[in-house]
This record gives structure tokens, sequence and C-alpha cells, in this order.
């Protein structure tokens, strides 16, 4: 067995052979503390899992990822790492797929015919891209257990009326249980980030909903674009040709309300009255 990449030393080493540092850029903030490493992956994965993991950058948690799944793909788009990633892990069942993959036609992906679980320590930039379009995909996806900036975590867990509660929290409940696995102190990266971090994992529900999702979707994330305005001043900008207020009003919502005041069922039955009753049309 290799060292074990996510430590100090070992980093340090990576970094120097192959003449490396963090790139700004994509976000990078290398994990050096084992322990985290394992639990994350062991939250994730075992012996039958195919995972995904979006920004390796030099393994640290691929390397666990690895050992506890049956298959490990790994997106990376800073090409420096392509070669580096496939020299280190090049005993094991690794498959890196270059490129962006905010950019990648998840319907063409090697593992897009299988089950999957996505474990991946994000960059904090493409967090909140990324997650949505995981959940507006079509994989079939098992669990997906990320590592966030801690203030984004708090978003997902957020209540109804509250300063954090957003167009991701309305999406997450809408198809997802969610669950804290832990926090995760700055002083665990190597350059060491200036927020802290949180794990946490996402795993599919059944949802009642005949809907068309992505337009769904999209109406929750219009209804939260200015969060100062009101519901009734984003759908607006939104729904642009349409009488907004006698839609609110056929959905029971009054005018003058922000989205963040809005529960999942509230936005549900203001679908309904947009896309699915012809009667104001």
């Amino acid at each position: 067995m290799q060292d074990i990449i996510a430590t100090p030393k070992v980093t340090k080493t990576i970094l120097d052979k192959y003449d490396l540092k963090a790139t700004k850029r994509f976000g990078q903030n290398f994990l050096i503390d084992a322990n985290i490493v394992k639990k994350i992956a062991m939250s994730a994965c075992d012996e039958k899992t195919i995972t995904v993991e979006i920004g390796p950058g030099i393994g640290a948690l691929t390397q666990f990822l690895a050992m506890y799944s049956k298959r490990v793909y790994a997106h990376e788009i800073d090409k420096k790492l392509i070669d580096v990633l496939a020299d280190i892990f090049k005993e094991e069942d690794i498959e890196i797929i270059p490129g962006d993959f905010l950019k990648a036609d998840l319907s063409d992906m090697p593992y897009s015919d299988k089950e999957i679980v996505v474990c991946s320590n994000l960059p904090y930039y493409i967090t909140t891209p990324v997650l949505f379009k995981l959940f507006e995909s079509d994989l079939k996806i098992k669990k997906i257990v990320v590592m966030v900036q801690k203030e984004v975590a708090d978003r997902f867990v957020a209540k109804i009326n509250s300063p954090d509660y957003s167009a991701l929290s309305v999406i997450t409940s809408f198809k997802y249980d969610i669950k804290l696995v832990m926090n995760v102190p700055k002083t665990v990266f190597d350059p060491r980030p200036n927020v802290d971090s949180a794990v946490i994992s996402f795993t599919p529900k059944e949802v009642d909903f005949k809907g068309d999702e992505t337009l769904f979707f999209e109406l929750i994330k219009a209804s939260f674009k200015q969060r100062r305005k009101t519901l009734k001043n984003n759908l607006d900008a939104y729904l642009k040709d349409q009488d907004v207020l006698a839609l609110l009003d056929k959905a029971d919502i009054k005018p003058n309300v922000r989205a963040q005041e809005l529960a999942l069922d509230d936005f549900k039955r203001l679908y309904e009255v947009i896309y699915e009753d012809q009667s104001l049309r």
C-alpha cells in the first residue's frame, strides 16, 4: 500500500515531486488529515459502490475512495493534475475523466448507466452549480456525500423564514433527505482556507410529483433571484407576459410575500397553477 496522501509530509512530497502548487483559479485546498478523509469515504462507500468524485486534486480523498469502493471515476479540470493522478494511481481501479464537470454531458459518461455514489471535496466556487447539475441529472444516484463551505451547509438545512433559507434549501428538501456527517475545521487543509467546512450527505427520497422537475426548479430559482424583492416582482421578470397577480391569487399566495416565506408545498401549488392549470389561459 502506498503512503497515505492526506498528511502534511506526503502532500508536500507530491507537490515537490511534480512541481505543483495549489491553484487559486480552481479553488484547490489539499486535505492533510487522514482521519477525516477516511471518515468521509467510509460514510459514502462500500465494496460494491461505483463512486464518482469531482475535483480530486492530488488524490487525498480519491485514495480512500479507491480503498472502499468497487471503482472510482474522478473528474479533474486541471490539466497538470491529470498525468499526476494517473501516475499516483496507476495500480488502482480509478478512471480519471479530464475536463470541466460542469460542461460534461453526464448522459455520455462511463458511469451513466450505473448506480453511483458521488463523493467529493468540492471547490467552494463551484459547489452550487455542481450540486444543481447533479440534482437535475438523470443519473442513478444512491447518495451524494460532499464537503462544502460551512455557510453553504447551513443553507441546506435552513428552515422557512430564516436568513439561510434559499432555492437550494427548497430543492434539496424536495428530492433528498439531508444529513450533516461532520463539521471540518479549516486547519485540516493546505493551504488553509478562510472558512470552516462541513460534510453533508444527500439520500434520494420518493417524490410524489408528476410535473416537469426542470421547470419546477427553474421556478424556485427564479423566485429567489433577488431575495429582497417580493415574489411578485421576481416572477414578473421570470414570467414576463403572464398575469402574475392572477396566478398568485389562484395559488392562494399573497403577492407581497418573499420567496423565503414559502414552504415546499407552496411552490408545488404555484407550479401547478402556472404550468398545469388551464383556467387562466
